[in-house]
Order: structure tokens, then C-alpha cells, then sequence
């Protein structure tokens, strides 16, 4: 199915749609859907006839705990496009323990770091497993990182941030 080149096919293809999903018995939440909208919102992206932008740029400073969750609720759904995650999330992450909810200038940095991050996070390639991986990995006291690469193409990032060292 393409996209809808009117208004009144946009309404037929979405019958079409929910006719498909009763045949098959699949169910949807109504709060979770969205209909006639010019844009919609979709883990952190704004996805319009424009193209796909990032809501996370505007995302405001938590105040809380729980929009700290939030936030990084989001980012860690992304974690593996970005690298270095753990040790750029330590200083928020540290901030979910009992009575550590205080924003620092290194929370701060945190904060800007993984946004900018996330909103220029490499494309990843594909795996083929026909031909030859390549990890990359390199620790510091902060933490450890990793890449599983292609071709010198990055497939995956894994990054670990460590807990506070005591020297």
C-alpha cells in the first residue's frame, strides 16, 4: 500500500487496514492510535510528510526523578546507536539512587551529550554473516566500550559505564 493521495483514499485505505486486522483477529488500543493527522509522534521522532525529525533536541531539563526515567527511558531505547552511552549516562543514571536527585553541571553535560548524540547518531549496517565481524573494544576507569564492526562499518555499540571509583 502506498500513501494516500487524498484525503477520501486515506479513509479507504485505512478501512482496508482495520477490515485486514479483524480478519486476522488483531486488536488495537484506541489511546495508543492516531487518525487524519498531519504528523505523529513515534519514540522520540515527529514523523510527517516532511520526513522524520527528532522531538528530543526541545526535550526539556528533568526536574524529577521521574522525568529523569522518562528521558532516559528514551535514550536507552537508542543506547546501541550510541557510543559511549554508559559512560555519558553515568552522571544521570547516578542520579536514580535514593536521595541523588540533584542536577550538576556534569548532569548537565550528560543531558546535552546524549541528546546531541541521539540526534546524530551513525546509521548502522546491517550484519552479514557471510562475511567476517570485527570487534573494537577500549576501557578506561569511567567505563568500557565496544563496537562490532563490518567492513569498517559499525553494526552494533555496547558501552558500560562503571560505578564510582575510589582512588
Amino acid at each position: 500500500m502506498s500513501l494516500s493521495s487524498s484525503f477520501g483514499n486515506h479513509w479507504r485505505d485505512m478501512r482496508e487496514v482495520l477490515k485486514i486486522m479483524k480478519d486476522h483477529q488483531l486488536l488495537a488500543k484506541m489511546s495508543k492510535c492516531s487518525f487524519a493527522k498531519p504528523e505523529v509522534e513515534y519514540l522520540g521522532h515527529i514523523i510527517s510528510k516532511q520526513g522524520l525529525q527528532t522531538v528530543v533536541v526541545a526535550w526539556p531539563k528533568p526536574t524529577s526523578i521521574k522525568e529523569l526515567r522518562g528521558f532516559l527511558g528514551l535514550i536507552g531505547y537508542y543506547r546501541r546507536f550510541i557510543k559511549s552511552y554508559g559512560t555519558i549516562s553515568r552522571p544521570l543514571i547516578n542520579m536514580l539512587k535514593k536521595d541523588a536527585f540533584q542536577w550538576s553541571n556534569e548532569s548537565e553535560i550528560a543531558f546535552e551529550e546524549l541528546k546531541k548524540a541521539l540526534c546524530t547518531a551513525p546509521v548502522l549496517t546491517l550484519p552479514d554473516f557471510n562475511k567476517e565481524f570485527v570487534v573494537e573494544a577500549d576501557a578506561c576507569y569511567k567505563g568500557m566500550g565496544a563496537v562490532l564492526m563490518q567492513e569498517g562499518k559499525p553494526v552494533a555499540y555496547f558501552s558500560k559505564g562503571f560505578g564510582t571509583i575510589y582512588l
